[in-house]
């Protein structure tokens, strides 16, 4: 510790507060930790988090494949405007109802640019992962029963003319863009609270707004993942998951470029882990 933060201030009588970063170091030396933390590391509210999860998973791919699958299935005409809002708002709603439980992480590229950042840990990761999983195919096929194989189920493939390879590198542009807001919400420098969930929010729905038409404008290979296997379909997954986990590790470079190596900072630890009661 410098030697400054050792002694008394010249005149003030009282030491000077040290920094986040000392505090940290501090408390990791004693074994101080505060009480979120140990909280987060209580296992009897694992299943609380992985049910949030799952669950906000499925009302996600549930929204964003269902509603091109209710137009093609002439309950009503739903055009692109509204389906790509629909699934901004529902992800706005699931990060302010049950963000504080899991995180509201939604999508396993997520889950894994928080672990490498070191917000979140690794040793969880693969458990929101398979229910998030879970959560999407259960979608898909909660809309297969309702309406049967029509409008693909609202699978994510590449437009009219669009190759493979085009829609890859727009999905990887675009998690790019969207885990970047994630991250960059939750740091300490550019926290917003609940205002955070209308960045993200906003976000997937000027995404789309722009770029459904080349890929779907899908960023979470479990959104694509739902439907292709009510389908049976995989013939363009790969783009879906390749493209996301790459623009989500691109994003994590770009956080370290604007904001230095993460895992010290406590309000992305929180946004990443959530904070149950």
């Amino acid at each position: 510790m410098a030697e400054e933060e050792i002694h008394l201030s010249a005149g003030s009588g009282f030491p000077p507060v040290p920094d986040e970063g000392v505090r940290a170091e501090l408390r990791r030396w004693l074994r101080i930790e505060p009480p979120w933390a140990v909280q987060f590391r209580d296992s009897s509210q694992e299943f609380k988090r992985l049910f949030s999860e799952l669950l906000g998973t499925f009302f996600l791919v549930l929204v964003a494949a269902g509603a091109p699958t209710v137009s093609a299935a002439g309950a009503g005409l739903i055009g692109r405007s509204a389906a790509v809002t629909a699934p901004g708002l529902m992800v706005l709603a699931i990060i302010l109802f049950m963000g504080t439980v899991s995180g509201a992480h939604l999508n396993p590229v997520v889950s894994i640019a928080f672990a490498m950042r070191k917000d979140f840990p690794w040793r969880r990761v693969p458990g929101y992962i398979v229910v998030q999983v879970i959560g999407a195919v259960l979608a898909g096929l909660f809309l297969y029963g309702m309406f049967g194989k029509v409008g693909m189920l609202g699978a994510t493939l590449p437009g009219k003319g669009i190759t493979d390879l085009q829609a890859f590198v727009m999905e990887v542009v675009l998690t790019l863009g969207l885990v970047s807001t994630i991250l960059g919400t939750a740091s300490k420098a550019q926290n917003v609270g609940t205002m955070s969930a209308v960045g993200v929010g906003s976000y997937i729905v000027l995404a789309g707004l722009w770029a459904s038409p080349i890929s779907g404008a899908s960023m979470n290979p479990v959104r694509s993942l739902g439907p292709a296997v009510a389908l049976g379909d995989y013939s363009h997954l790969w783009v879906y998951l390749a493209g996301p986990l790459i623009g989500a590790v691109l994003a994590v470079g770009a956080a370290i470029i604007l904001r230095g190596p993460g895992g010290h900072d406590p309000e992305a630890r929180l946004a990443a882990r959530g904070r149950l009661e």
